[in-house]
């Protein structure tokens, strides 16, 4: 049996972590630095990294950041922002990333995802696909959720993996910081989808809500939030403790 992971997410705005609702309203919380030292002491899976507003802002990402951060954690990073081309993704992985996470630029040239999976393998191409429901579908948004691309999210995922990417990230506008829980149906059906790792984002609320998902999509391979680790409302020794107490597989 697949073990689940438990993945934190740093959202980095000029240097510093911040969290929004629906990827509005952001709020400044930490170091990027600290946080990624102290989840990677506590039993985080692993760690996601996103300069948010690199792509909207039309720059490269802060690497200077990034590699403090990833030379002061043991688990793997994923990182994404601004990442545009090949040359991105060798920048990125020589400050020490582990996998590379596109989004706008995949959309602006969907070839990136073909083309970096043949350099660096499947393996370090992560997807992240940002969606809302939108006339009874699921719409792919792009530059932080600002801009509707017209584009069917279960058609771009498909064309993604089916390009190279070896793992989904399914950020929900819907439910992106209301602490609701995670949006099932939509990881549903993508799940349903492709046959890759599909790793849910936006909602979870409570320990409880990360139970739900796993036990109501087995499918899904990890749960990411953010502002329930950043805040103390959820302790990750303690979640996975809970999880494994419930029968899910997890790593103590």
């Amino acid at each position: 049996m697949i073990t689940k992971r438990i993945i934190p997410c740093l959202d980095v705005k000029d240097g510093r972590v911040v969290k929004g609702v629906n990827f509005l309203g952001l709020a400044d919380v930490s170091s990027p630095v600290k946080l990624a030292e102290y989840y990677s002491s506590c039993g985080a899976d692993e760690l996601v990294f996103y300069d948010i507003t690199a792509s909207a802002e039309g720059r490269a990402l802060f690497t200077d950041i990034l590699t403090e951060v990833a030379s002061t954690i043991f688990i793997p990073l994923t990182v994404g922002g601004g990442i545009n081309t090949v040359e991105d993704f060798e920048r990125v992985l020589k400050c020490g990333a582990d996998k590379v996470s596109v989004n706008s630029g995949a959309i602006r040239d969907p070839s990136l995802i073909s083309q970096a999976a043949q350099k660096y393998g499947d393996q370090c191409v992560v997807l992240s696909v940002d969606a809302k429901r939108v006339d009874g579908g699921f719409r792919v948004f792009a530059k932080g959720g600002r801009e509707d691309t017209g584009l069917d999210a279960l058609e771009w995922i498909r064309r993604g993996v089916g390009d190279g990417a070896g793992e989904i990230v399914l950020n929900s506008i819907d439910t992106d910081g209301v602490k609701n829980g995670f949006d099932l149906e939509m990881l549903s059906a993508v799940c349903e989808a492709v046959d890759v790792p599909v790793i849910a984002s936006g909602g979870a609320g409570c320990g409880a809500h990360f139970r739900t998902l796993f036990e109501t999509l087995p499918k899904v391979d990890a749960g990411l939030a953010a502002s329930i680790f950043h805040f103390g409302e959820v302790a990750i020794p303690d979640l996975k403790q809970e999880l494994a107490a419930a029968g899910i597989n997890m790593r103590l």
